[in-house]
């Protein structure tokens, strides 16, 4: 098991570097857009974050979730259109990277394998 700190400035330095960032993204969004159309469904996203996040699936755990869906389509959908771009996806995981960064302050905090917040720290080390 691969385990790594991350703080603030882990995420900020990674999220400030555009290539290195938006090269992670694009491999994230061709992950969750599964059937290949280059946008995100709500359900391409709803199933993607829940693997992610490990956001349950029952009734009640989607009854949760879906002012989350939801608030992020009504944020992140600029054009109405009803699914997330690669543009808008990559303004998504950009704010929720500075949030979570924000969060951390200069705090440490461990990570675990493959994510995005992995990629901040191989970026740190210079491996990406």
């Amino acid at each position: 098991m691969s385990l790594a700190v991350v703080n603030e400035t882990t995420v900020t330095t990674f999220v400030e570097d555009r290539k290195a960032f938006e090269n992670c993204v694009e491999e994230c969004f061709e992950m969750l857009d599964v059937d290949g159309d280059r946008v995100l469904s709500r359900s391409e996203l709803r199933e993607g974050f829940s693997k992610i996040m490990s956001l349950g699936h029952g009734s009640r755990e989607e009854e949760k979730i879906d002012p989350l869906f939801n608030t992020i389509f009504n944020r992140f959908d600029e054009d109405r259109n009803g699914s997330i771009d690669p543009q808008e996806f990559r303004c998504l995981i950009r704010e929720l990277m500075f949030a979570m960064g924000r969060g951390f302050g200069n705090s440490p905090v461990l990570v675990v394998l493959d994510s995005l917040l992995m990629k901040a720290v191989e970026h740190e080390f210079g491996r990406i």
